[in-house]
């Protein structure tokens, strides 16, 4: 396979770096990071006011009707910044469930809402220890009304709605799963801010007594719906974690010619040069993954399940590779709390469980290829 990005692409991508840089440096992610904002509002707006949380969304819908090509760029610039905003919990998977499986009036209640960053969203999935699995989910659903907790729920604390995957039936098997849509601002929910890695990314335990709560999708379809969604968002998040990837290796290479040691620059010594070589590697192989998960979303090509299963765990593995690589680089000075290197690795650590843990996905890799091949 042959794929890049095409020239409109890459001038957005450049767009969304120069924005970035300007409205999102590190001191801004500071702020959230210190715990003096939930996440950075003006970012939010600024973000909407340039279309980027839209860019995905048909023009029906109050979006700029681009494509899923368009949003790959935008998130690898949103990993290099390390922006603090519920951008992929919103866009990679509140937007991304309503897209696959909302009602006409579903759609547009939130999508414009979200394209105009009037509305923050979530996918309450996860319900403690464990990775997405039917039998993991005991939250309920009857008649219309949920019960249950949620946790840890991305963005929780700060979401206007959730999209719920909820028990109606008793089997545990697939078709007993079903998706809710919840407006977390009425009557039956509770939140709870929980403590987690990377503050500049929310995590919350949402519980839902006896929930007023409106179907999404099919009734029994949930997890095939579901199982969409986790797709498409891993490919997005492995562009975020590429950015985040190669940020993580820019700032280890730049101290290393900066840094001098025995009247030497560090970048000299045979062993940072191995470190940075390495962490180069890991982060050129993440991105040809993510290259060839973006062609297959954005043609929705039979092959977007291992696609995006191989981008997932490439992309995983370098971001934390290369966060953990750069505070090695930087020595002493790269575990302190001034310097920005804890910002990434917090980040890479995070988002690699924020989909279900990588082993998960290497599972989900063979099972893929073992059905592909005996088809």
């Amino acid at each position: 396979m042959n794929f890049d990005f095409s020239d409109d692409q890459k001038q957005l991508r450049d767009q969304a770096r120069k924005f970035l840089a300007e409205k999102c440096p590190p001191k801004a992610v500071r702020v959230v990071l210190d715990g003096k904002a939930a996440y950075d509002k003006e970012l939010w707006k600024g973000l909407a006011e340039m279309g980027f949380l839209g860019v995905a969304i048909p023009e029906e819908f109050g979006g700029a009707g681009a494509g899923h090509l368009e949003l790959c760029v935008i998130a690898e610039e949103m990993g290099r910044a390390n922006a603090p905003v519920p951008f992929s919990s919103t866009v990679y998977l509140a937007a991304e469930a309503l897209l696959i499986a909302g009602s006409d009036a579903q759609k547009k209640r939130w999508l414009p809402a979200i394209a105009a960053g009037e509305a923050i969203g979530t996918l309450a999935l996860f319900e403690g220890k464990g990775n997405p699995a039917p039998k993991n989910l005991k939250l309920t659903a009857a008649n219309g009304v949920l019960n249950g907790v949620k946790k840890p729920v991305a963005d929780g604390g700060i979401a206007d709605f959730a999209v719920v995957a909820a028990r109606t039936g008793s089997s545990g098997r697939e078709n007993d799963i079903s998706l809710f849509l919840v407006d977390l601002k009425a009557g039956g929910v509770e939140v709870k801010s929980l403590t987690n890695l990377d503050p500049t990314r929310g995590q919350a335990e949402i519980i839902f007594s006896d929930c007023k709560a409106e179907p999404l999708g099919a009734a029994g379809e949930g997890w095939s719906i579901l199982t969409q969604v986790l797709d498409r968002a891993a490919v997005l998040c492995a562009f975020e974690q590429v950015g985040g990837a190669d940020r993580a290796l820019e700032m280890g290479r730049d101290y290393a010619l900066d840094r001098i040691a025995f009247g030497r620059q560090i970048g000299s010594f045979q062993a940072v040069k191995h470190m940075l070589a390495d962490m180069y590697v890991s982060a050129t192989l993440a991105r040809s993954n993510s290259y060839y998960g973006a062609w297959a979303l954005s043609t929705n090509a039979a092959e977007l399940p291992e696609a995006a299963a191989a981008a997932r765990i490439s992309a995983t593995q370098a971001f934390q590779h290369c966060a953990k690589n750069n505070i090695q680089v930087h020595g002493g000075m790269g575990f302190t709390w001034e310097f920005d290197c804890h910002m990434y690795y917090r980040r890479a650590n995070a988002m690699a469980l924020g989909l279900g843990s990588l082993s998960y996905w290497e599972d989900q890799l063979i099972d893929r290829m073992r059905k592909k091949n005996a088809a």
